[in-house]
């Protein structure tokens, strides 16, 4: 079950004072046992209510009120989420947490409505299956994307290439063998053992993850990569430089999206769109 756990406001917190460096270092060790526990998901401290706002609702209107807000003890100075078997967990857990101001506290447990208590409301599931969607938006957003590119057996050939090349900065790189967890018998090809079992490499801005994986069959199909630069001169240069030992698959010429744009696959089997932004970008 998950529960938000709700650190009430005090008049201390309300005041804005900060805690001490020694009460900061003993949460910090109380989040570090709730992270080793897999129990804690999120967690915040809130500024004063002096810093918020309240909207009140009556039908259609909407009433704002900037704060400060007087109920002091009816105040969130702070909560976290956390996902534990059940109510008596969460509140073994709480008794374990440092006071959380200089002065008496509160520190509230409220369980979290899943969709299992609605239902009744939801016979055909639609609601289930909306809200199941919804949390799949929400993960999507706080996700971070990156491609991860499979060399078959070329992958530090690869990258010093592309360093040589397009000025790619390697930040690490580990071999089969140096992994700390060894693979199943029969995953790797013969002879792969101190091939690249993972790197990571930056071009501009852009971090690429990169392997040779398991085997000499794998290849790049069904998409490219693209490099975007601001001159001609610079596309050129890239443009020629990928070329170099591979294959032309569209020569460089203006476009309507672009005024210097050409498709190249490099030696390594690599797809590549090169191109000039266009006034949009």
């Amino acid at each position: 079950m998950r529960v938000m756990v709700i650190v009430k406001a005090t008049d201390s917190s309300e005041a804005g004072e900060l805690p001490s460096g020694e009460l900061m270092a003993e949460m910090g060790k109380f989040n570090d046992e709730l992270i080793a526990a897999g129990i804690m998901k999120a967690g915040e401290g809130l500024k004063p209510s002096s810093a918020g706002a309240r909207v009140r609702f009556s039908g259609k209107e909407r009433a704002v009120t900037d704060g400060p807000f007087p109920e002091t003890k009816e105040l969130v100075a702070g909560f976290w989420i956390w996902e534990v078997a059940s109510l008596d967990e969460a509140k073994e857990w709480v008794k374990r947490c440092p006071n959380p101001m200089t002065e008496d506290s509160v520190i509230e447990i409220r369980p979290h409505y899943e969709m299992e208590d609605f239902a009744a409301l939801d016979p055909t599931g639609e609601l289930t299956r909306q809200d199941e969607a919804q949390r799949d938006a929400v993960s999507g957003q706080g996700a971070e994307l990156r491609s991860y590119l499979f060399f078959s057996g070329r992958c530090e050939e690869a990258l010093e290439f592309y360093k040589s090349r397009l000025g790619a900065r390697v930040n690490c790189m580990m071999r089969f063998n140096e992994s700390p967890e060894p693979m199943p018998e029969g995953v790797l090809e013969p002879g792969f053992e101190s091939k690249v079992m993972h790197a990571e490499f930056k071009i501009g801005d852009v971090c690429i993850f990169a392997s040779d994986g398991c085997n000499s069959t794998e290849s790049f199909q069904g998409f490219r990569l693209t490099l975007t630069t601001k001159t001609e001169e610079e596309t050129n240069r890239l443009f020629a430089a990928l070329a170099d030992g591979g294959t032309v698959d569209m020569p460089l010429a203006k476009t309507f999206w672009s005024p210097r744009y050409g498709q190249v696959t490099d030696k390594f089997g690599m797809g590549w769109m090169v191109m000039v932004a266009g006034p949009s970008e």
